[in-house]
C-alpha cells in the first residue's frame, strides 16, 4: 500500500519523510528542493512480532510494510500547472491515502511560501487544487453517465450521486466530507478522484509542544476541528524530534522517549493510523525459521490471506489451524496451547482476526 506525504514547501514535510524512512531526501529551506517523488519502505511498529521472536528466535524477523512517498510541494495553480503542479497531481493519483504535513508551530527563520503560518489556509490551497482537478473529472464522467443513461435508464442514481459530489466540490468541500452508503461507494469507485482519497493531517508541532496540553495550541486545534469536517485524523508530530529518534537505536530512544515524557514517537502513530486508516490488519506466522507479519485488507477470509504467501497456499487450502497471539502467549509454546484446546481448525468461510497466528495446510 502506498501512502503520499504531502504539504506546501518548507511545512516540514521532507524532513518528516526522511526521519520516517532514513531514505535521505533532500531538506532545504526552500521550495521544490524535492523534485522528484522519493519512496521509502516503513516497517509497522508491531510488539506481537518481538515477543513471537523472542519464544522462537527465529532465523528471519519480517514485520509488515507500508511504503511512502514524498511528493514535490506545490503552489496555488497547481492544477493549471503552475510549479510542479501537473507532476504533483500525477503522483497523488498513485496513491492510496494520504498524510498530509501542515505546519503548526511559528520559527522566523524558516520562510513560509505565503509569508506566515495559518494551517487552514495551508490545509485549503491544497485541497482546492485537487478539488480543482476533481470537479473536471466528474464533469466529463457526469457528461458520459447522462449519454449512456438515453439507452439505460438504471443509470439514473449514478448520474445524481455523481452531481451531488459536483456540487459538494464546487462549494469548495472535499468529496470524503460527504456520506455515502455502500452502493454509492462502488459506484465512486468509477471514478478517481483526489479528494475522496482518506487523510491523516501530520501536525508538525514546535518542541517547546511535546508532551504539552495540545488543546492550548490555535494552530493545532483549528486543525482537529476542520479534520472533522472530513471524518479525517489529526496526528501530532515534531519533524525535528522525529528526525532526532531516527537516529538513535531501540535503547536510546526509548531513554529519549522517556525524557520527553511520551510512550511512542509520533511516527510509530502515524504509521500504525495510516495502517488502520487504509482498513488493513495484521495476520502472523511463526516458527524456527522466521516470524513475520502479513498485511490483508480487514475481513478477509482464510483461502485469501493464504494466498498472501503463496498462490498454491490458495489455490489448495484445505484449512488453518489458528491460535490467538494472546492465547499463545499465556500458555508460553504452541504445544501447550494445543494441549489446552486453544488451536482451531478454521474453514474457507473463517475471517482472519487481527493477530491470528495462522499454519495454512494446503494440497495442490
Amino acid at each position: 500500500m502506498k501512502l503520499g506525504i504531502v504539504g506546501l514547501p518548507n511545512v516540514g514535510k521532507s524532513t518528516l519523510f526522511n526521519a520516517l524512512t532514513n531514505a535521505g531526501a533532500q531538506s532545504a529551506n526552500y521550495p521544490f528542493c524535492t523534485i522528484e517523488p522519493n519512496v521509502g519502505v516503513v516497517a509497522v511498529p508491531d510488539s506481537r512480532l518481538d515477543e513471537l521472536a523472542k519464544m522462537y528466535n527465529p532465523e528471519l524477523y519480517t514485520p509488515a510494510v507500508i511504503e511512502f512517498v514524498d511528493i514535490a510541494g506545490l503552489v496555488r495553480g497547481a492544477s493549471k500547472g503552475e510549479g510542479l503542479g501537473n507532476k504533483f497531481l500525477s503522483h497523488i493519483r498513485e496513491v492510496d491515502a494520504i498524510v498530509h504535513v501542515v505546519r503548526c508551530f511559528e520559527n522566523n527563520d524558516i520562510i513560509h511560501v505565503d509569508g506566515g503560518v495559518d494551517p487552514l489556509r495551508d490545509v485549503e490551497t491544497i485541497n482546492l487544487e485537487l478539488i480543482f482537478s476533481d470537479i473536471e473529472i466528474i464533469e466529463r464522467r457526469i457528461d458520459a453517465v447522462k449519454k449512456a443513461m438515453k439507452g439505460d435508464k438504471t443509470l439514473a442514481p449514478k448520474a445524481e450521486l455523481y452531481e451531488r459530489v459536483l456540487k459538494a466540490l464546487e462549494d469548495g468541500k472535499t468529496a470524503r466530507s460527504l456520506d455515502y452508503t455502500e452502493e454509492e461507494m462502488e459506484m465512486m469507485g468509477d471514478v478517481a478522484l483526489l479528494t475522496i482519497k482518506p487523510v491523516i493531517y501530520a501536525a508538525n508541532i514546535s518542541e517547546s509542544d511535546i508532551g504539552t496540553d495540545l488543546t492550548q495550541n490555535s494552530l493545532y486545534q483549528s486543525v482537529v476541528e476542520f479534520a472533522k469536517t472530513e471524518k479525517s485524523e489529526v496526528i501530532p508530530v515534531c519533524a525535528e524530534i522525529e528526525a532526532q529518534i531516527a537516529e538513535l537505536d531501540d535503547e536510546d530512544k526509548e531513554m529519549f522517549l522517556s525524557d520527553l515524557g511520551i510512550e511512542e514517537s509520533g511516527l510509530d502513530r502515524l504509521i500504525k493510523a495510516s495502517y488502520s486508516l487504509l482498513g488493513l490488519i495484521s495476520y502472523l506466522t511463526a516458527g524456527p525459521k522466521e516470524v513475520r507479519a502479513w498485511t490483508i485488507v480487514k475481513g478477509t477470509k482464510a483461502p485469501q490471506a493464504a494466498g498472501k504467501i503463496h498462490s498454491d497456499f490458495e489455490r489448495g487450502f484445505i484449512r488453518a489451524e489458528i491460535v490467538s497471539f494472546d492465547d499463545l502467549m499465556e500458555c508460553g509454546s504452541m504445544n501447550v496451547a494445543k494441549e489446552k484446546g486453544l488451536v482451531r481448525s478454521e474453514g474457507k468461510e473463517y475471517v482472519i482476526a487481527d493477530g491470528d497466528i495462522v499454519l495454512f495446510r494446503f494440497n495442490v
